[in-house]
């Protein structure tokens, strides 16, 4: 038997989090080699012959070492559950690929400033302009809204009516998002908004998200 699939990072990480629940729907065989961002672990020579950038996760599946969540989201769905990437669907995939993208470059970008300056910002400081920062994004985040409304109104979800990788990319920044006083934003489309809980509805979802404390564990000094 192949020995499990090492996931090196902290749980907390939306971006850990895209990885984590590609792993749970392909129901894997994975542990997750806890790391301290506070400790500096992801700046260690052992962790940037890894990944040189020192960024997590990082997946090692045999003798591949992988890094980028959607690298590893892919890698992990194409070998165990290509039908999540619709493998062998050249409309279906070719839809995955490009709500993967938009999330990629529109709805990420958006959402994390929001996140980083709402949440992070209370317990680590804030920077003057941070709200001038959370107002710009909101308004980005306005005109990305309206597509995925437009989107979900003829199918549940993003690349068709069964969920796919473009939807599970999603999870991680929108759980984070949806913490904050602004996620009234999404429940202002009904449309996104049922997209939003069948996603929390997954067994998946709930088991990645039990390791995501609202406030990245901030306020129980358990920040990893």
């Amino acid at each position: 038997m192949a020995p499990p699939m090492k996931v090196y990072g902290w749980a907390v990480s939306p971006w850990m989090a895209r990885a984590l629940v590609c792993l749970e729907e392909a129901g894997a065989d994975y542990e997750i080699v806890p790391m301290s961002r506070c400790g500096g672990d992801h700046r260690r020579p052992e962790h940037l012959a890894k990944n040189p950038f020192g960024e997590i996760p990082v997946l090692e599946d045999g003798d591949l070492t992988l890094y980028q969540s959607r690298a590893i989201a892919r890698y992990v769905l194409r070998k165990l559950k290509p039908e999540l990437l619709r493998e062998g669907d050249l409309e279906g995939s070719a839809m995955v690929d490009a709500w993967m993208e938009v999330e990629a470059h529109h709805m990420e970008p958006a959402l994390w400033p929001i996140i980083r300056h709402s949440i992070i910002g209370q317990y680590v400081g804030r920077d003057r302009d941070h709200q001038a920062v959370i107002d710009e994004n909101l308004d980005r985040l306005r005109k990305v809204l309206p597509a995925y409304e437009a989107r979900l109104s003829v199918c549940k979800y993003l690349a068709g009516d069964v969920i796919s990788a473009a939807d599970l990319c999603h999870f991680g920044f929108m759980r984070y998002f949806m913490a904050t006083e602004y996620a009234g934003l999404v429940h202002a489309y009904p449309h996104v908004k049922a997209w939003w809980d069948a996603l929390l509805a997954r067994p998946s979802v709930q088991k990645v998200m039990a390791g995501m404390p609202p406030d990245f564990g901030y306020a129980s000094g358990n920040i990893p």
